[in-house]
């Protein structure tokens, strides 16, 4: 989502309203909309916060259902709607106990927001309280990339300096102290493989892999392609690529997910010491990606790596925001910013022998984010900044506009895995 999607208010200007709100409960509505309370919007939100105790509720709205707070459900973007009911003596009390803490330019609700989850609940209210005459905005593709668009950097860091005292504040941030992978003592058939995981891609599986073989390095590599069953021609032009290097697998199984397709890579005997990430309909930005990730891996040595890609249309043509290099990433405080944000880029290559210890959680979405939240806590991850990858968007792709309802069960999933991480991260 955007940060213009999200309240822009200082922190001056929230210390000035909690100071000066006539009431024990503060209804506030984003004024960038024309809200259309339902009869009795107002009495009900309020009452909620005086019966839970909450120190902050919010409530469906008109056509858009939301999800749940929870412990890790500390993204700025977190979609509370439109219209937030906020205890006057909860923000008093939470501001008070910070007043050290540096004023901010875009994120004072959200500061307040994290600050009162420490110390009360934040509820939803399952019920349609309102309307607004202009649609509530939902994140397209360039919005569900904003995050990482180099022009609101500075935005991201006011953003990403509020989670960490948060994280510090609650004892889950972490140090930076993380230590380098151990070459594995195992013994592999080649050096790398590129795992493809593809069901029903008959349109790019083809171009995906010939992007993957022609890939020209120094040692040898396969290509191992997880056919997830697929309905279409998917299978039969994969059987057609006449190289040894391609290892093309039908799982038995009917339940995998991605992270299910991976896993099977992963634990394939055909599996080099070291793993990178190619969809199935994305492609390698040069002959030489597979080289550079590896070289990076390493130099580390590195359990992971990300490296930076280029966003393009079905035609390679450029889309913006262009180059995805997820700066936001720092060696100091990566690990804790990721709790934040939505993803740690692409493509990803990771250590086999650390990566068979972890395994991916068996789900088509975030199934990347948890692995990379794992190996986050205890590993230090190598950085490539230029880009190494072509990330195509068109129509039949997973980043297509998603329906409300499916984009609350991912937004809901990862929330869950940051939680488990956070917990995780305060028994260390």
């Amino acid at each position: 989502m955007s940060h213009n999607d999200v309240w822009n208010y200082s922190s001056q200007t929230v210390a000035e309203m909690v100071a000066n709100a006539p009431s024990d409960v503060m209804v506030i509505g984003d004024s960038r909309l024309q809200l259309e309370p339902s009869n009795g919007m107002y009495e009900r939100m309020t009452q909620v916060v005086r019966d839970s105790g909450a120190g902050m509720a919010y409530s469906d709205s008109v056509g858009h259902p939301r999800i749940e707070y929870q412990l890790g459900s500390i993204r700025d973007n977190f979609d509370c709607g439109a219209v937030l009911a906020i205890s006057v003596p909860a923000a008093r009390e939470a501001l008070a106990k910070t007043q050290s803490d540096p004023q901010y330019q875009w994120g004072g609700l959200y500061d307040l927001r994290l600050k009162l989850s420490e110390i009360r609940p934040i509820i939803r209210i399952p019920e349609t309280l309102y309307d607004s005459f202009i649609e509530e905005a939902r994140p397209g593709v360039e919005a569900q990339f904003d995050y990482v668009d180099p022009r609101n950097r500075n935005y991201q860091i006011e953003m990403e300096q509020i989670a960490t005292r948060h994280l510090q504040r609650i004892g889950a941030a972490l140090p930076p102290n993380f230590r380098k992978a151990e070459r594995s003592k195992d013994s592999f058939p080649v050096e790398a493989s590129i795992v493809i995981p593809v069901r029903n891609r008959e349109l790019t599986i083809f171009e995906a892999v010939w992007s993957a073989l022609s890939q020209k390095t120094e040692f040898e590599f396969n290509v191992i392609v997880v056919d997830n069953r697929s309905t279409d021609r998917t299978t039969e032009i994969l059987r057609g690529v006449e190289d040894q290097r391609l290892i093309h697998i039908v799982p038995e199984r009917t339940d995998l997910g991605i992270g299910g397709c991976w896993n099977l890579a992963v634990q394939s005997p055909a599996c080099g010491r070291y793993v990178v990430q190619l969809d199935s309909d994305d492609l390698y930005h040069s002959d030489t990606s597979l080289s550079r990730m590896v070289d990076e891996l390493r130099r580390g040595p590195f359990a992971m790596v990300v490296g930076a890609y280029s966003m393009v249309n079905f035609d390679l043509q450029p889309l913006p925001p262009g180059l995805i290099d997820h700066r936001e990433w720092t060696d100091d405080n990566g690990p804790n910013n990721a709790l934040r944000i939505n993803g740690l880029g692409a493509p990803r290559a990771f250590d086999t022998a650390i990566l068979r210890k972890i395994l991916f959680p068996n789900v088509s979405y975030g199934e990347d984010y948890a692995v990379g939240l794992r190996i986050s806590r205890e590993y230090a991850i190598g950085r490539i900044y230029d880009s190494v990858y072509l990330c195509r968007r068109w129509g039949g792709n997973s980043d297509s506009a998603l329906p409300i309802e499916t984009a609350n069960r991912y937004d809901f999933y990862k929330d869950w895995l940051r939680t488990n991480e956070i917990r995780a991260r305060q028994r260390r």
